[in-house]
């Protein structure tokens, strides 16, 4: 396979993966950047845990116009990587604790593990509206500021990771911060414990395989994983 053959390999297990956790229904989509280009692959626009093996992905100039058939909500992912260098994946999802949370005005605090990697803070953009053009995603990652993770009101969260199964797992953490921070505010002690930033920037290691394990555990079964895994 060429470079270009595994990454789109990568975004449609990715989907599925997404799919099968409970993080996207009928909406949601992923994208990986290539490297060394100012281009990234976005998966079909279907439902994603049906995205088929060997479905093609959509090659997306990191500025321009969308190609035909892209989603206009996958603006986002473009604004994101031509505003971030660093980016190589992207996560737009909708589980169920980011869709309660963020409907409610409010962001997770970093109470546990998992929030610590999105220091200083989830953002929070407040339109309700679709982001399908380039002043409401300019908007929206300026509410994000210098966070991985983003919450809209309304309209679930985008994360974004230096690669795309980084992605996907902070998806996951994020969805798990939110259901945290449901369950601390349903106990009535909004003063209850928060981490620290300079604990935060500790606790946030990359070391030990953490996303490569997360990746594991949310892509295991899959059709397209090669043989060795």
């Amino acid at each position: 396979m060429t470079g270009q053959d595994d990454i789109a390999r990568t975004v449609r297990i990715a989907a599925r993966a997404l799919g099968r956790a409970g993080l996207v229904h009928a909406y949601g989509h992923c994208s990986a950047r290539l490297p060394g280009e100012d281009t990234f692959l976005v998966c079909p626009p279907v439902p994603m845990a049906q995205v088929a093996s060997g479905a093609e992905c959509t090659a997306v100039p990191v500025t321009g116009a969308l190609p035909e058939g892209v989603l206009g909500e996958v603006r986002l992912h473009q604004r994101l990587y031509a505003s971030r260098p660093d980016a190589g994946g992207v996560v737009r999802f909708m589980g169920p604790s980011v869709m309660a949370l963020g409907a409610i005005g409010r962001t997770p605090r970093m109470r546990h593990g998992f929030g610590t990697y999105f220091a200083p803070g989830v953002g929070l953009w407040e339109d309700i509206q679709l982001i399908r053009e380039d002043d409401a995603a300019d908007g929206a990652i300026a509410a994000m500021g210098k966070s991985r993770g983003l919450l809209m009101r309304g309209n679930g969260a985008v994360v974004v990771g230096d690669s795309l199964e980084e992605a996907v797992g902070l998806a996951f953490y994020l969805e798990d911060a939110c259901r945290i921070e449901l369950a601390a505010l349903a106990t009535g002690l909004e003063d209850s414990p928060e981490i620290g930033t300079e604990e935060a920037e500790r606790r946030a290691t990359r070391s030990g395989r953490i996303f490569e394990r997360m990746w594991d555990h949310l892509t295991a079964g899959d059709p397209e994983l090669p043989a060795s895994q």
